[in-house]
């Protein structure tokens, strides 16, 4: 009887299914909330099986992203500390090589030169190579070339092995921003680049002070800089398994991204040439000014202290307002009048210095602003094709900040150096202004 009645109550699908149930010995009688045991019960253990894997996909990411920001962050601040150390002892070793400072400086440029071509080149290295693999190969290219400063001793060799140095460095770079980019949760991804920015930065200050210590003679400067980027091959082996993975695709290349998110390209375009242009004068810009060489060193002191030290509280205020451009605009326009006001206070030593600290704040501020908002809308290989363009852009900044500024102190000593740099403020200020009002009066 209870054979023919499942069609009734069951319907006619699941009938068959019970008849089949109940010839093994199952039991099939309805319970009183209406389930068939036979058949729920599968289901039951079906549903487990997602909700044990997706407890297990919620706990590991966290922890996963944790270790692959720390790495991040090691590893750029292992390389910052070889770059900062590295680049006192190249110019030491070229002036004790009797190389003019024009020689040297245009040593210098191919820094620039290197990072707008591993710009283009660094998606599809990461495509073929993948992202370890290729950050690892860039580290021993750039140990290689270290130790190639001290092997060789001509002005061919010594331009070569800065452009392989700065190429494999800017590669590394690029790829650790897009991990950190891709790992940082979006409620805390300002904060987490401004640590990753200071990270770098902090090495970069402590560099020039083992550089201090350890001098430029002999082979051990050399070895201590090879060693530096050896170790920052640590951390990426241990988060090796936590990179993020992306292949081909049919994503614009990275010159579209330049154009559509202008905000950030331009932003890396004013730091790349407010930065490098103040880094590489401030010292004549000191002495021109009347201060001494020891107090023009403080001066770049200040601006690298105002890049760690300011970067995280802008980076907090962004994420807790939810309006990076806004604050980054705000940054922009502190560093012009910053920037604008250095000629009324060019003899007061104390507001002097207080003003290059804000102003190394204030252009970090911009640049991470401007990587943050990449994160926050592009994913994979379009973030990391974005982060080229990024990269290019402040490449051309570095290429055009020191030249424009130099230009501009060649004929107005002391106002060149800080006019140069509210131009490249004012630029951004102007730009995001333009921008805004273009959208507000879109019809």
């Amino acid at each position: 009887m209870t054979i023919f009645s499942p069609p009734v109550y069951y319907g006619r699908e699941k009938s068959d299914k019970v008849i089949d149930k109940i010839a093994k010995g199952e039991d099939c009688q309805p319970g009183d909330n209406g389930e068939i045991p036979c058949l729920s019960q599968p289901a039951a253990d079906k549903a487990k099986i997602p909700a044990k894997a997706a407890a297990k996909d919620e706990s590991l990411p966290e922890t996963g992203k944790a270790k692959a920001i720390f790495a991040t962050m090691a590893t750029v601040a292992v390389v910052g500390a070889a770059i900062g150390f590295g680049a006192p002892l190249i110019a030491a070793i070229m002036a004790a090589n009797h190389f003019s400072d024009s020689v040297i400086g245009y040593n210098a440029t191919m820094g620039g030169a290197a990072t707008v071509i591993a710009a283009v080149a660094t998606p599809r290295l990461a495509v073929y190579f993948g992202v370890v693999p290729l950050v690892l190969s860039m580290l021993v290219v750039g140990a290689l070339s270290f130790l190639g400063f001290y092997c060789f001793d001509n002005a061919v060799a010594w331009f070569a092995l800065r452009f392989s140095l700065h190429f494999a460095m800017t590669i590394m770079f690029i790829l650790s921003e897009f991990w950190v980019n891709s790992s940082a949760p979006a409620a805390q991804r300002a904060f987490i680049l401004s640590i990753y920015a200071a990270s770098m930065g902090l090495g970069v200050t402590l560099g020039p002070i083992l550089f201090s210590f350890v001098g430029s003679r002999g082979f051990l400067p050399f070895a201590i800089g090879c060693i530096l980027i050896a170790l920052a091959a640590v951390p990426v082996i241990m988060a090796r398994r936590l990179a993020p993975q992306f292949k081909e695709s049919k994503h614009p290349p990275f010159l579209h991204h330049i154009f559509a998110w202008p905000e950030s390209t331009l932003a890396a375009f004013v730091f790349g040439a407010v930065q490098v242009g103040a880094v590489s004068l401030i010292m004549p810009f000191g002495m021109n000014a009347g201060y001494t060489e020891t107090q023009a060193g403080q001066f770049l002191t200040l601006l690298a202290l105002g890049n760690v030290l300011l970067l995280v509280p802008i980076s907090i205020i962004s994420d807790r307002s939810r309006k990076g451009k806004l604050i980054a605009w705000l940054c922009a326009v502190s560093g012009f009048i910053g920037a604008a006001i250095v000629p009324f206070i060019i003899e007061k030593g104390l507001w002097l210095r207080l003003d290059l600290f804000l102003l190394g704040g204030v252009s970090a501020g911009i640049y991470t602003l401007g990587l943050a908002r990449l994160g926050a809308y592009l994913k994979g290989p379009e973030l990391a094709a974005a982060n080229s363009a990024f990269i290019f852009c402040y490449g051309m900044g570095i290429l055009s900040g020191p030249a424009l500024t130099g230009f501009a102190m060649d004929y107005y000593p002391v106002t060149g150096f800080s006019g140069t740099m509210a131009v490249f403020f004012g630029l951004y200020v102007v730009f995001m202004l333009c921008l805004y009002l273009k959208r507000a009066f879109r019809p």
